[in-house]
C-alpha cells in the first residue's frame, strides 16, 4: 500500500489462505478501519512474527499497490474467570467444599460440643448443685414445709430399706474394674431409675443419663438427632441441615453422576454424637488425675484402668422401649457402650423392661457376662407401709412436734378405720409401686380400699379389652385376639402357666393370623406389652404370669363377662375349627395324589393308614367344637 493511500479490504477467503497453515482459525471477524478496538489474537505468536509486514500483492488481491499487513493482538477479557472455572468443574469444586466444610467443623464446633457434654456430665450448670442456691433452700426449709416431698421421701424410705442389699451390691460393682455392662431389669412401674438415681448414685457427681424412649419415638432422622443431641447435652447441632444436604446431595448426583459426600447417614452421625461423648467422658475422669499421684507415670488408659472410682456412670434408660427386629438407635448405643466398658473409660448401667435385653447386648459384648439384678414387686408389708405413709398429712417431724404440744393426737391413717381392708387390697395389687401410689392417691380423697381397688380392677379390665381383645384399633399386632384372650381366660382360672404348654396348644403353634403365626414371638410382643410376664429358669422361659398383679383380678372380671367371653370364645373355637379344616384338606390331598399313582405298593399302605388316622382325628375334633 502507498502512503496516503486507502488500504484495500481483504475478504475472509484471502485472510484463511493465509493464516490457515499456522493453525485452526476460530473465528474471523472483519473491523471498520476507524474502530477505536486494537485487534488482538490469542495465541498466534508465531502467526504475527511470520506474518507482520508482509505486502499482499495485486495478485492475491492486495489491490493496484498492494496491501501491507500490521498485526497486533487483542487484549483478552478475563471477566468472571473464577466463577466459571468453579461453575465447570463441579467434580472437583463440590467434593472440596464438602472437604472444607467438614474440616471447619470438626476444628470449630467438636470443642464447643464436647465442653457442652463435659458441662452435662459433671453438672457444671445445674442449679441445685449451685452453693448460693443449696443456701436459699436450707434458709427456706425453716419457713416453708415441702410437705410432698418429704412424703415421697418417708414413703419411698420403706422400700429403699427393703433393697438396701442391691443398693450396696451396685455401689460395689461401681468400684470394680470390669468391662462388662449393669442391667437392671424389672417390669414398669417397679422402680429402677428411682433405685439407680436417688439410691446407688446419690452422692455420685459424674453421671449422665441417657433415655432411649424420645430417640426411638422421634420421627424421622432430623428428630432423632436432636433428641440423641439433646440427651447428651451436643450442642449446637444443625438436625435442619440433613434434609438440605440430602438435597445437595441428591442434585449433585444428578448433575456429576456420583454423589458429594454432603449428607451423611443417620448411623454416622449418631456415630459423631456419641464419639464426642465419650471423648468428654474420658476428659471427665482424667480430670482427677493428679501429677503427685503415686500413679502419675501411667499412661491415661492404664491410669483409667487402676482408677475405677473416678470413672463417669453412664444410665441408659428405657432401653429396648419399643423395640423393632432392626433399630439402629439401640445397635448404636449398645456398640458404644461397649467400646466405654472396654476402654475402661465409663461404667454402664442398662435400664430396661424387657426380659430379652441379653440378645441385642450379646452382640456388643458377645464374650462378656453381664452383671444383672432383676428388680421385682416389693414385699405386701412394705407395700403396707408405702401406702399407709402417703396418708400422712404431715413430714414425721413436723408430726412429732405437734404430737409432743398435744396429747393423744392421732394421725390420718390412725383415726381411719377402713385401713383394715387394707391387707386385702395390698394382696390383689401386689407390690407395684405405680399400683400402689394410685391406690394411696384414692383414699387420700376418701375413697374407701374396696372401693378404690375396684375401680383400679375395673380400669385395668377396660385397658386390657381395648388394647388386646379388641380389633377396632387398627393398628398393626404381632397377636391375634384370639390368642390374648386365650392367656386371659387360662391366667384367671391359674396363677401360673407353663411356657411350653402354652406353646403347644392350637392357639399359639397353628394359628392363622400371618402375623401371629410365631409362638415364642407372640409371647415377647405379648410379654413387652406388659399383658404377661414371663419367667426364666437357667436363661430360659419357664413360665408365664400376668403382666401386673392387678391383671390377674382384672383377667378374672372379664371372664365374669358372660358377653365377652361368648365372643371370644366362639371366635376361639372358630380358628380352631379353621386350623382343623385346613389339616383335613392337606390330608385329603396327599391321599388323592396317593391314590391317583397307577400301582399301589406295599410301601404306600402305612402311610395311607397314618394319613387316614390323621384325618379321622381331625374330623372328631371338628365335631366336638360344634
Amino acid at each position: 500500500m502507498s502512503p496516503g493511500k486507502e488500504a484495500a479490504e481483504l475478504s475472509q477467503e484471502t485472510l484463511y489462505s493465509i493464516f490457515r497453515k499456522y493453525g485452526k482459525l476460530a473465528e474471523i471477524t472483519s473491523q471498520p478501519s476507524d474502530s477505536k478496538i486494537m485487534p488482538k489474537i490469542r495465541q498466534c505468536i508465531m502467526a504475527k512474527n511470520c506474518v507482520h509486514g508482509l505486502k499482499v500483492l495485486e495478485e492475491a488481491g492486495g489491490g493496484a499497490s498492494g496491501t501491507q499487513l500490521r498485526l497486533s493482538y487483542e487484549q483478552k477479557v478475563k471477566a468472571h474467570v473464577i466463577r466459571d472455572w468453579l461453575v465447570n468443574h463441579p467434580r472437583v469444586v463440590i467434593p472440596a467444599v464438602a472437604a472444607l466444610v467438614a474440616t471447619v467443623t470438626v476444628a470449630v464446633f467438636d470443642p464447643i460440643r464436647t465442653f457442652f457434654i463435659k458441662a452435662k456430665i459433671d453438672h457444671a450448670f445445674h442449679i441445685k448443685d449451685n452453693r448460693l442456691y443449696k443456701w436459699f433452700k436450707s434458709q427456706a426449709n425453716d419457713i416453708f414445709t415441702f410437705r410432698h416431698r418429704r412424703e415421697e421421701d418417708v414413703s419411698l424410705g420403706a422400700i429403699w430399706a427393703d433393697r438396701r442389699e442391691i443398693i450396696d451390691q451396685i455401689q460395689t460393682w461401681l468400684m470394680e474394674t470390669a468391662d462388662t455392662f449393669i442391667v437392671v431389669q424389672g417390669p414398669r412401674g417397679s422402680g429402677k431409675k428411682e433405685l439407680i438415681m436417688d439410691q446407688a448414685l446419690k452422692d455420685r457427681r459424674n453421671t449422665l443419663v441417657i433415655d432411649c424412649k424420645p430417640i426411638q419415638e422421634a420421627r424421622g432422622d432430623s428428630a432423632t438427632i436432636s433428641a440423641a443431641a439433646n440427651a447428651v447435652g451436643y450442642r449446637p447441632v444443625f438436625s435442619w441441615m440433613n434434609s438440605i444436604s440430602s438435597l445437595v446431595d441428591l442434585a449433585a448426583q444428578g448433575t456429576i453422576g456420583v454423589k458429594s459426600g454432603f449428607s451423611e447417614t443417620l448411623d454416622a452421625q449418631l456415630g459423631k454424637i456419641w464419639q464426642n461423648t465419650a471423648t468428654a467422658l474420658k476428659q471427665v475422669a482424667l480430670d482427677h488425675r493428679d501429677n503427685e499421684d503415686k500413679d502419675a507415670n501411667l499412661n491415661d488408659d492404664d491410669w483409667l484402668e487402676a482408677h475405677p472410682e473416678f470413672r463417669p456412670v453412664v444410665v441408659i434408660d428405657n432401653f429396648l422401649h419399643k423395640n423393632e427386629d432392626s433399630s439402629i438407635v439401640y445397635d448404636k448405643i449398645s456398640e458404644w457402650a461397649a467400646l466405654l466398658t472396654t476402654a475402661n473409660i465409663a461404667h454402664v448401667i442398662f435400664l430396661t423392661n424387657d426380659i430379652s435385653y441379653s440378645k441385642s447386648l450379646s452382640k456388643a459384648l458377645p464374650d462378656r457376662v453381664f452383671r444383672q439384678i432383676s428388680l421385682g414387686d416389693i414385699t405386701p408389708e412394705v407395700a403396707k407401709k408405702f401406702v399407709i405413709t402417703h396418708l400422712e398429712p404431715e413430714s414425721p417431724s413436723s408430726s412429732s412436734s405437734s404430737s409432743s404440744s398435744t396429747e393423744g393426737t392421732l394421725t390420718t391413717s390412725q383415726r381411719r378405720e377402713d385401713l383394715a381392708e387394707l391387707d386385702g387390697c395390698i394382696d390383689v395389687l401386689g407390690g407395684r409401686l405405680t399400683d400402689l401410689e394410685f391406690l394411696a392417691r384414692r383414699l387420700k380423697t376418701g375413697q374407701t380400699p374396696n372401693r378404690a381397688v375396684t375401680e383400679i380392677i375395673e380400669q385395668s379390665a377396660s385397658e386390657i379389652l381395648k388394647m388386646y381383645l379388641l380389633t377396632v384399633d387398627k393398628a398393626p399386632r404381632k397377636w391375634s385376639p384370639e390368642q390374648a384372650w386365650f392367656l386371659v381366660k387360662a391366667l384367671a382360672a391359674n396363677s401360673e402357666l407353663r411356657y411350653n404348654e402354652v406353646l403347644l396348644s392350637n392357639t399359639f403353634a397353628s394359628s392363622l393370623a400371618p402375623d401371629a403365626s410365631n409362638g415364642e414371638a407372640v409371647l415377647e410382643a405379648l410379654s413387652a406389652a406388659e399383658l404377661i410376664t414371663i419367667k426364666t429358669y437357667k436363661g430360659r422361659p419357664q413360665s408365664i404370669k400376668a403382666g401386673r398383679p392387678v391383671y390377674a383380678a382384672a383377667f378374672r372380671l372379664l371372664t365374669e363377662d358372660k358377653v365377652l367371653r361368648a365372643r371370644m370364645d366362639l371366635a376361639i373355637l372358630t380358628e380352631l375349627t379353621k386350623i382343623e379344616t385346613k389339616s383335613i384338606d392337606k390330608y385329603e390331598t396327599e391321599l388323592a395324589m396317593l391314590g391317583g399313582l397307577p400301582s399301589q405298593p406295599r410301601e404306600v399302605g402305612p402311610r395311607v393308614q397314618f394319613l387316614l388316622g390323621k384325618l379321622g382325628a381331625s374330623q372328631r375334633k371338628v365335631e366336638g367344637i360344634q
